[in-house]
């Protein structure tokens, strides 16, 4: 397995050097392959299995800002609520004095360390920076991740065992001032 700080290390090596443009190593069934950006396009990086691999892996739908958060009261009726743009605006002032602990990498996410036990933190716990608020696991490697901020959990944006994406908003937290 490829440990994403030996991918970094490859990655700096590679970015170092003029004269190798494209690594590419097999280890344990997996194959990893990094190419030097040309200057008009992106660095790529990807780990793929050596052998046909049975499974199909998409991306996971990003959850729905909860009502609350919107500034909302959530509608009386059963009928359908359809987004407008009137509608979502509320949304920026609401989430602009919110910090956004987003996914470091792409892998699954877990609320607590095993099935049975409690989740690490609920919307309305408070946190410190280096409190965990999830595992994010990634070829089998399980991922700690840290509040980075110190306040109140205000919404958990992922549910257990879904995949998320580097990048994905998992909670939102209402900082201390």
């Amino acid at each position: 397995m490829f440990k994403l700080s030996e991918i970094k290390e490859l990655i700096k090596l590679l970015d170092q050097t003029s004269s190798v443009h494209e690594l590419e190593i097999e280890s344990e069934g997996m194959k990893l392959a990094i190419r030097k950006p040309d200057r008009s396009e992106a660095a790529e990086a990807h780990v793929v299995p050596a052998a046909p691999y049975p499974y199909q892996f998409t991306s996971a739908p990003q959850p729905p800002v909860p009502q609350q958060i919107i500034g909302q009261a959530a509608p009386a009726q059963a009928a359908p609520v359809q987004a407008t743009p009137q509608q979502e605006t509320p949304a920026a002032p609401a989430e602009g004095n919110l910090h956004k602990i987003v996914s470091p990498m792409v892998g699954t996410f877990y609320t607590s360390a095993s099935p049975d036990s409690p989740p690490f933190v609920s919307a309305g716990d408070r946190v410190t920076e280096k409190t965990t608020v999830c595992i994010i696991e990634a070829m089998k490697l399980m991922n700690e991740l840290e509040a980075e901020v110190r306040g109140e959990i205000v919404s958990v944006l992922a549910e257990d065992g879904q995949l998320v994406e580097y990048g994905q908003p998992l909670f939102l937290v209402k900082p201390e001032s």
